[in-house]
């Protein structure tokens, strides 16, 4: 296969692709990650997917090189449609998310885009899961702020860490697609780019 570039900081999505036995370096895009509230998760974890491995396909352009992007969104349903949760600031927003996520049933989505550097074709897709989790202490919320789990985490919590404790399910996708990377898809479509 053509070498792979993660365009992605993310220790996370780092450690799933070595335990898949997939080799890569790693190139940061560095891109805005804004996106439209009112889209559907699917929608606005591709994009930001596609933005990331479209900016540093960029810098390799015409090589025989594959380019990794992915993006995790955390959405709570809402009568008005989704709430998003990105990456608290701080502490207190760490608190005020694991508050709005307690015994709540929230999508954790995961776009995935693979750009064949070559010719800057991308490839793309997504995988959802429905996490269901339990109500949660006031008690438990300021342990868990206080271990500084949540930092860098979109919604404030890290499954593969302490937080698994509460959550009593997933429904519909894999514990990899909320770490934050669905690694079948991954290989799917790193598999489909490489023809």
């Amino acid at each position: 296969m053509a070498r792979v570039i993660l365009a992605s900081a993310s220790p996370r999505r780092r450690r799933l692709l070595r335990e898949a036995g997939i080799e890569f370096e790693v190139h940061v895009s560095g891109v805005d990650e804004s996106h439209d509230h009112s889209s559907e998760p699917e929608a606005v974890a591709e994009e930001l997917a596609r933005r990331k491995a479209m900016a540093v396909a960029g810098s390799f352009r015409g090589q025989d090189a594959l380019c990794l992007g992915a993006d995790t969104v955390v959405a709570i349903p809402t009568e008005e449609g989704w709430r998003y949760l990105g990456k608290p600031a701080d502490a207190q927003e760490a608190g005020s998310m694991l508050n709005l996520l307690s015994g709540t049933r929230h999508a954790v989505v995961t776009g995935v885009c693979v750009v064949r550097c070559v010719d800057q074709e991308p490839y793309g897709g997504s995988e959802r899961t429905t996490v269901v989790m339990r109500t949660i202490s006031q008690g438990e919320i300021e342990a868990y702020v206080g271990s500084r789990e949540w930092e860098d985490k979109a919604g404030g919590y890290a499954i593969q860490e302490s937080a698994d404790a509460f959550v009593v399910g997933l429904e519909g996708g894999g514990f990899d697609n909320v770490v934050g990377l669905p690694v079948d898809l991954a290989k799917g479509l790193l598999e489909a780019a490489a023809g």
